[in-house]
């Protein structure tokens, strides 16, 4: 009997300590996880706003996250915005659906802290009331360059052909897009999966506002001049060649990938989607700004 007991005693230890270890080893792992994907998702950022090891940001440059959010108080139901101020602190502005200004609200929130998930939404609760439901929709980065306004940085997600697409947009001022970037995809390789490849994602670089409105996929073959340019780190061409191809094509249609239609339109609507939504919510949040005297950094 005595042996048994030291034989469970030591088995309990073991799969006590075996616990500890695989515990402390998934924190450090998922630690190390979400700090290669921030580092991955910045170096994408900066490389969509046109810098890189060769042609770095300037110390001017900074980026403002813009963290948006449902609010529900009963049957009502309005859009909140926790917005970082010029002073460093945090407020949440919530505007009813009709796009009238209902409350700012201070927020107590470090800015190490403003990036996790869980700690933002226990700051906002804590200041809107906890009796309020909230639910997290989406993040955009307001660009700034001395501090004026230069460009705006959209991550989101869209469905594809088989589940979700996670994409990052960048637009100039004026919602311009300045680059397309697929983050993450299940596409069928060699079909769908080519919608990560240049000759694809930089057909929605240079397109206008009132062109990405109206933008289609047109399933005629890409003409060979445009997939030289949009590959032009392969083909060679002079930049100012480049350029003038890229100025002819700006308000055409999304060429398909060949086979796979389905994920060309599914990115195609989704960076429409994007963009449209995104210019549409902001004109709503930039003139409460305006009206209410909200001095932000951008």
């Amino acid at each position: 009997m005595k042996n048994i007991l030291t034989i469970i005693f030591r088995l309990t230890v073991a799969c006590l300590l075996a616990g500890l270890v695989m515990g402390i080893a998934f924190i450090a792992t998922n630690k190390a996880k979400k700090h290669n994907m921030h580092v991955h998702e910045h170096k994408v950022m900066l490389s969509l706003l046109g810098y890189s090891a060769k042609n770095p940001a300037p110390e001017s440059v900074a980026m403002h996250p813009v963290y948006r959010y449902l609010v529900g108080e009963g049957e009502e139901l309005a859009t909140g915005y926790l917005l970082p101020l010029r002073d460093g602190a945090f407020s949440f502005v919530t505007i009813d659906l009709a796009g009238a200004f209902v409350a700012q609200t201070p927020v107590a929130l470090a800015v190490e802290k403003a990036r996790e998930a869980e700690d933002r939404s226990q700051a906002i609760s804590a200041a809107i009331g906890v009796e309020k439901t909230l639910r997290y929709a989406d993040q955009t980065i307001l660009v700034t360059n001395g501090g004026k306004r230069t460009a705006y940085l959209l991550p989101g997600k869209f469905p594809g052909f088989k589940t979700f697409i996670a994409a990052m947009l960048a637009l100039d001022q004026n919602f311009t897009i300045l680059g397309v970037e697929i983050m993450e995809h299940e596409e069928d390789p060699g079909l769908g999966g080519e919608i990560v490849q240049n000759y694809f994602k930089k057909q929605f670089k240079g397109k206008p506002l009132e062109t990405v409105k109206k933008l289609e996929v047109v399933k005629t073959p890409l003409p060979e001049e445009y997939r030289q340019a949009l590959e032009a780190d392969k083909s060679g061409l002079k930049a100012e060649e480049v350029a003038r191809i890229e100025e002819q094509y700006k308000d055409g249609d999304i060429y398909a990938l060949t086979g796979a239609t389905i994920s060309s339109r599914s990115v195609t609507n989704g960076v429409k989607a994007m963009v449209k939504k995104f210019a549409y919510r902001l004109a709503i949040l930039d003139r409460v700004l305006v009206e209410q005297h909200i001095a932000t950094p951008f």
